[in-house]
Protein backbone atom coordinates (compact mmCIF):
# COMPACT_ATOMS: atom_id res chain seq x y z
CA UNK A 1 0.00 0.00 0.00
CA UNK A 2 2.76 2.41 0.87
CA UNK A 3 4.55 1.70 -2.41
CA UNK A 4 1.43 2.48 -4.44
CA UNK A 5 0.92 5.69 -2.51
CA UNK A 6 4.52 6.82 -2.93
CA UNK A 7 4.34 5.96 -6.64
CA UNK A 8 1.25 8.16 -6.99
CA UNK A 9 2.99 10.96 -5.12
CA UNK A 10 6.01 10.71 -7.43
CA UNK A 11 3.69 10.82 -10.42
CA UNK A 12 1.83 13.85 -9.07
CA UNK A 13 5.11 15.61 -8.27
CA UNK A 14 6.47 15.12 -11.79
CA UNK A 15 3.22 16.25 -13.39
CA UNK A 16 3.08 19.39 -11.23
CA UNK A 17 6.71 20.06 -12.15
CA UNK A 18 5.83 19.57 -15.83
CA UNK A 19 2.95 22.05 -15.56
CA UNK A 20 5.20 24.57 -13.82
CA UNK A 21 7.86 24.19 -16.51
CA UNK A 22 5.17 24.72 -19.16
CA UNK A 23 4.46 28.18 -17.74
CA UNK A 24 8.00 29.32 -17.01
CA UNK A 25 8.87 32.00 -19.57
CA UNK A 26 11.79 31.21 -21.84
CA UNK A 27 14.05 33.65 -23.66
CA UNK A 28 12.75 34.66 -27.06
CA UNK A 29 15.39 32.58 -28.88
CA UNK A 30 14.42 29.37 -27.03
CA UNK A 31 10.65 29.83 -27.05
CA UNK A 32 10.02 28.05 -30.40
CA UNK A 33 12.00 25.01 -29.16
CA UNK A 34 10.11 24.55 -25.86
CA UNK A 35 9.82 20.78 -25.39
CA UNK A 36 6.50 19.07 -24.73
CA UNK A 37 7.66 18.01 -21.27
CA UNK A 38 4.17 17.42 -19.87
CA UNK A 39 3.32 15.15 -22.78
CA UNK A 40 6.60 13.27 -22.32
CA UNK A 41 5.69 12.73 -18.66
CA UNK A 42 2.25 11.46 -19.64
CA UNK A 43 3.87 9.03 -22.07
CA UNK A 44 6.39 7.90 -19.45
CA UNK A 45 3.79 7.31 -16.75
CA UNK A 46 1.45 5.60 -19.22
CA UNK A 47 4.24 3.15 -19.97
CA UNK A 48 5.41 2.73 -16.37
CA UNK A 49 2.05 2.69 -14.56
CA UNK A 50 -0.69 2.10 -17.12
CA UNK A 51 -3.34 1.35 -14.48
CA UNK A 52 -2.81 4.65 -12.68
CA UNK A 53 -1.93 6.84 -15.67
CA UNK A 54 -4.86 6.05 -17.92
CA UNK A 55 -6.83 8.04 -20.43
CA UNK A 56 -8.48 10.21 -17.78
CA UNK A 57 -5.05 11.09 -16.41
CA UNK A 58 -3.90 12.15 -19.89
CA UNK A 59 -7.06 14.15 -20.53
CA UNK A 60 -6.69 16.00 -17.21
CA UNK A 61 -3.04 16.83 -17.96
CA UNK A 62 -4.01 18.12 -21.41
CA UNK A 63 -6.85 20.15 -19.94
CA UNK A 64 -4.45 21.66 -17.39
CA UNK A 65 -2.27 22.74 -20.31
CA UNK A 66 -5.36 24.21 -22.02
CA UNK A 67 -6.21 26.22 -18.93
CA UNK A 68 -2.66 27.55 -18.68
CA UNK A 69 -1.89 28.46 -22.27
CA UNK A 70 -4.39 27.04 -24.73
CA UNK A 71 -6.36 29.30 -27.06
CA UNK A 72 -9.21 26.77 -27.04
CA UNK A 73 -10.36 24.57 -24.15
CA UNK A 74 -9.99 20.93 -25.04
CA UNK A 75 -7.42 21.30 -27.81
CA UNK A 76 -4.50 19.85 -25.87
CA UNK A 77 -6.80 17.56 -23.91
CA UNK A 78 -7.95 15.80 -27.08
CA UNK A 79 -4.40 15.55 -28.40
CA UNK A 80 -3.12 14.16 -25.06
CA UNK A 81 -6.01 11.69 -25.05
CA UNK A 82 -5.10 10.44 -28.53
CA UNK A 83 -1.44 10.01 -27.57
CA UNK A 84 -2.36 8.22 -24.34
CA UNK A 85 -4.65 5.87 -26.27
CA UNK A 86 -1.85 5.03 -28.69
CA UNK A 87 0.65 4.55 -25.85
CA UNK A 88 -1.74 2.21 -24.03
CA UNK A 89 -2.41 0.30 -27.24
CA UNK A 90 1.30 -0.30 -27.85
CA UNK A 91 2.44 -0.29 -24.22
CA UNK A 92 3.34 -3.99 -23.96
CA UNK A 93 5.39 -3.83 -27.15
CA UNK A 94 7.19 -0.66 -26.14
CA UNK A 95 8.21 -1.78 -22.67
CA UNK A 96 10.48 -4.50 -24.03
CA UNK A 97 12.15 -2.33 -26.65
CA UNK A 98 15.57 -0.74 -26.16
CA UNK A 99 15.54 2.98 -25.53
CA UNK A 100 16.49 3.96 -29.08
CA UNK A 101 13.50 2.04 -30.46
CA UNK A 102 11.27 3.63 -27.84
CA UNK A 103 12.56 6.99 -28.99
CA UNK A 104 11.26 6.33 -32.52
CA UNK A 105 7.85 5.42 -31.12
CA UNK A 106 7.84 8.56 -28.96
CA UNK A 107 8.71 10.62 -32.03
CA UNK A 108 5.60 9.19 -33.73
CA UNK A 109 3.43 9.98 -30.71
CA UNK A 110 4.78 13.53 -30.53
CA UNK A 111 4.21 14.00 -34.26
CA UNK A 112 0.62 12.76 -33.88
CA UNK A 113 0.10 15.21 -31.02
CA UNK A 114 1.51 18.10 -33.03
CA UNK A 115 -0.60 17.16 -36.04
CA UNK A 116 -3.83 17.14 -33.98
CA UNK A 117 -2.96 20.53 -32.46
CA UNK A 118 -2.04 21.83 -35.94
CA UNK A 119 -5.33 20.53 -37.34
CA UNK A 120 -7.39 22.19 -34.58
CA UNK A 121 -5.40 25.42 -35.01
CA UNK A 122 -6.26 25.31 -38.72
CA UNK A 123 -9.96 24.92 -37.94
CA UNK A 124 -10.14 27.83 -35.50
CA UNK A 125 -7.90 30.20 -37.45
CA UNK A 126 -4.72 30.51 -39.45
CA UNK A 127 -2.28 27.86 -38.27
CA UNK A 128 1.49 28.27 -38.06
CA UNK A 129 2.83 26.43 -41.08
CA UNK A 130 6.58 27.00 -40.79
CA UNK A 131 9.09 24.30 -39.95
CA UNK A 132 9.54 25.90 -36.52
CA UNK A 133 6.24 24.32 -35.47
CA UNK A 134 7.94 20.91 -35.53
CA UNK A 135 11.02 22.00 -33.57
CA UNK A 136 9.47 21.07 -30.17
CA UNK A 137 8.83 17.57 -31.51
CA UNK A 138 12.54 17.16 -32.34
CA UNK A 139 13.68 18.63 -29.01
CA UNK A 140 11.22 16.48 -27.05
CA UNK A 141 12.34 13.37 -28.92
CA UNK A 142 15.94 14.10 -28.02
CA UNK A 143 14.94 14.60 -24.36
CA UNK A 144 13.13 11.25 -24.12
CA UNK A 145 16.17 9.04 -23.32
CA UNK A 146 17.34 11.50 -20.67
CA UNK A 147 13.89 11.71 -19.09
CA UNK A 148 13.56 7.91 -18.99
CA UNK A 149 17.01 7.53 -17.43
CA UNK A 150 16.27 10.10 -14.72
CA UNK A 151 12.78 8.84 -13.85
CA UNK A 152 13.72 5.14 -13.99
CA UNK A 153 16.65 5.78 -11.66
CA UNK A 154 14.45 7.78 -9.29
CA UNK A 155 11.77 5.09 -9.30
CA UNK A 156 14.29 2.29 -8.67
CA UNK A 157 15.83 4.14 -5.73
CA UNK A 158 12.46 4.76 -4.11
CA UNK A 159 11.35 1.11 -4.25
Amino acid sequence: MADGRSSSLRMAFTIILGVILAIVPLPEALRPARPHLLLLLVIYWSLSSPRVAGLTFAWLCGFALDVIRGPLFGQHAIAFLLVAYLVHKFQLRMRVLPIYHQTFWVFGFLAAYEFVVFWIDGIIGPAVTTWMRWLPVAVSTLLWPLLVAILDTWNRRRR
